[in-house]
């Protein structure tokens, strides 16, 4: 693994990059990127914020632990809080990122953290929250959801100085053990918030790793939409929640999802994850899922994007990590 130390300081974005993948075009490259063979495992982690990151860290670990090394999966597809995840857990291990979690300083409880270390300023979670909850009541599809959230984020953002950009980038940088892509094959979802259409970045896209999460991670209203080369991004979670079905042609695929597969979306938009574990068991997928027990979801408490939370998060997240190993590891293994 790549462990090489994180560089001192960040440029400016100047650089140029290759489109990134549309959907059918990514479809084509993952079938033809692997064997047939390496078909077979794909691991999806979804967001959730802080508190998501951490639990889904600690279930990976509790799971290593218990003798089923996920991070070994043939396909890695990272949404949000899980691309940031994505691109710890294939560049160190997963015992290496939960003792990083429980050794980390403790900020008081509420503490957004501060800019430098934390996140840029933001609002109250519930302005988010309600802002965005006007906007899906508004739109007559996930197609128009997806434009309405671009727009309305690119307009909340039109009045800024643009410094949250490499602010933004340089507090990524500072989350990942590694800044180059691994070999192994990952995906990390966006949105571009010009015109709403889901983006797929991998390792051919000519974008940095950094620049993927960043973008992946950017909801658009607590973290502005976040800019390569002339284009905005916003969260990937805005295609679809988990984007599970796009490890469509993998025999095993396990989920982890911090909102334990719930959506703000009305069932016919199918953005649910049980709509894509229906997809993929469809074309002969076999799928598990992991969601929060009722532990983890004291240890999230009313605020995911809580910096105190990632430690109670991360230790229940490994407990039920341990506690799955044994029913995942013929599943798995």
């Amino acid at each position: 693994m790549n462990t090489a130390p994180l560089p001192a300081s960040f440029s400016p974005l100047t650089r140029t990059f290759r489109w990134p993948r549309s959907e059918q075009e990514q479809s084509q490259i993952n079938g033809t990127e692997q064997n047939p063979a390496e078909h077979r495992r794909a691991l999806v982690l979804h967001g959730g914020g802080s508190a998501g990151n951490a639990w889904e860290i600690g279930v990976i670990a509790g799971l290593f632990n218990a003798g089923v090394d996920v991070t070994e999966a043939d396909l890695i597809i990272g949404t949000s809080a899980g691309a940031t995840a994505t691109a710890q857990v294939t560049n160190a291990s997963p015992t290496e990122l939960l003792t990083a979690i429980l050794d980390a300083p403790s900020p008081q409880r509420g503490d957004p953290g501060r800019p430098s270390v934390g996140r840029p300023p933001m609002g109250p979670v519930i302005d988010h929250m309600e802002r965005t909850n006007r906007i899906i009541a508004a739109a007559k599809d996930a197609a128009d959801m997806r434009r309405r959230m671009g727009a309305a984020a690119l307009e909340m953002d039109a009045a800024s100085d643009g410094s949250g950009q490499e602010r933004w980038r340089a507090i990524v940088a500072a989350r990942l053990p590694s800044h180059r892509w691994p070999e192994r094959a990952i995906l990390i979802t966006a949105v571009d918030a010009r015109n709403g259409k889901p983006v797929v970045f991998d390792r051919h896209s000519g974008v940095d790793l950094v620049d993927a999460v960043a973008a992946s991670t950017a909801n658009g209203f607590g973290v502005a939409p976040f800019g390569i080369g002339d284009v905005r991004f916003i969260d990937g979670g805005y295609r679809r929640n988990e984007n599970a079905d796009l490890a469509v042609g993998y025999e095993r695929v396990l989920v982890l999802s911090p909102f334990g597969g719930r959506s703000r979306h009305p069932d016919e938009w199918r953005m649910q994850l049980a709509a894509q574990v229906d997809e993929l068991r469809s074309t002969g997928s076999t799928v598990e899922t992991i969601f929060p027990d009722r532990y983890s979801l004291d240890a999230f408490g009313s605020n995911m994007m809580d910096l105190s939370r990632r430690r109670p998060s991360a230790l229940a997240g490994y407990e039920q990590g341990m506690a799955h190993g044994e029913r995942l590891t013929k599943f798995w293994c």
